[in-house]
């Protein structure tokens, strides 16, 4: 099959996006696949013509993520053509060509729909649920109101504008984080005035629209669900702080067990509430679900992924892993269900 692993684009997840498309490129090419890797802003300036047929293998040199957010202003100095257009050269006549394109990316103008939605008009087939769930997660005001409306648990917590003014407050200590974020990018922890002020400011770097939501104190998990079924849960223990960037992507930064050792009864609700927000935002195919248990128990969503991270250190290949599915099958799975 002739597939086109879209990955890189100009958010903040940049890095994490093009591990996920490196180890997505090479399983496919492991399984028989035509497969070629694209950077969807930077694009493809050679001849088109028999691109599956050719040894495009850049994967090894893209796979590598930093502890720190990339240099998105350099990247978007990389484009000839001054980066008019979000897709960069031949991109969408090679996706065109494929039969279809595995979606590896994270974040802003990837994993918010607006991809997805120009994909449906061209009628090219993609991995990933569609372009109106995929904007509803990735917005986390929305994702807390639809939350709220199907009674699922989730932390309290208010949306604020750039420039608004607070109606309500959520006492400290809190979350402050930006509303369409992600990789925990523009998140902190405010414990006072002084800290709260400086947390708003980070976030807004990256949105104009920031969640500040209740702190849970406890114990950190994520369920991901393929075709509606819920996956084994794990757990996230990072060695120092909280599952920030840097824990997120750096091996040997956090403790990961899965099947998470909590009694029987918190895994199935918690698996339970993992589908049940897949229906609410009106999921297809997969995506991973985060939660909190609180040291009181209490389970409560954080927030849906709808393009998890397929990285040397992510999640749901983990989860995945544990019912004897490889990575190549995985991989696999997530292809069949786009077709």
């Amino acid at each position: 099959m002739k597939v086109v692993v879209l990955a890189g684009g100009t958010s903040t997840e940049r890095d994490v996006s093009l591990s996920s498309g490196s180890m997505i490129y090479r399983a496919l090419k492991s399984n028989g696949h035509q497969a070629v890797i694209l950077d969807v802003y930077l694009g493809y300036e050679g001849e088109t013509e028999g691109i599956f047929e050719k040894d495009t293998d850049w994967s090894a040199q893209i796979g590598k993520i930093s502890e720190t957010n990339p240099d998105l202003e350099a990247v978007k100095a990389m484009r000839k053509d001054g980066g008019r257009s979000f897709f960069g050269p031949n991109v969408l006549k090679i996706c065109q060509m494929a039969d279809v394109v595995f979606m590896a990316l994270h974040g802003a103008n990837g994993e918010d729909g607006k991809i997805q939605a120009a994909f449906e008009l061209l009628g090219i087939p993609y991995t990933g649920t569609d372009y109106v769930s995929s904007a509803m997660a990735m917005d986390k005001g929305i994702s807390k109101d639809l939350f709220k409306a199907h009674n699922i648990p989730t932390p309290r917590g208010i949306r604020l504008k750039k420039g608004e003014q607070e109606k309500e407050r959520i006492p400290y200590p809190c979350i402050v984080k930006a509303c369409c974020g992600g990789s925990s990018v523009g998140v902190s922890i405010a414990r006072d005035d002084e800290e709260y002020e400086a947390a708003k400011q980070e976030a807004f770097r990256y949105d104009q629209e920031v969640i500040i939501e209740q702190y849970i104190k406890g114990r950190e998990f994520s369920v991901g669900v393929m075709d509606g079924k819920a996956l084994p849960v794990i757990e996230i223990a990072p060695k120092e702080g909280f599952y920030n960037y840097k824990n997120k992507y750096q091996a040997g930064s956090t403790v990961e067990t899965c099947p998470a050792l909590i009694p029987e009864e918190k895994t199935a609700r918690m698996q339970e509430i993992a589908e049940e927000v897949f229906r609410a935002l009106r999921m297809r195919s997969y995506g991973r679900m985060d939660f909190m248990m609180s040291e009181e128990g209490e389970i409560y969503c954080l927030e849906a992924n709808t393009l998890p991270g397929m990285t040397p250190t992510s999640l749901l290949p983990q989860e995945a892993a544990v019912l004897g599915m490889d990575f190549s099958a995985l991989c696999e799975k997530i292809l069949g269900y786009a077709l």
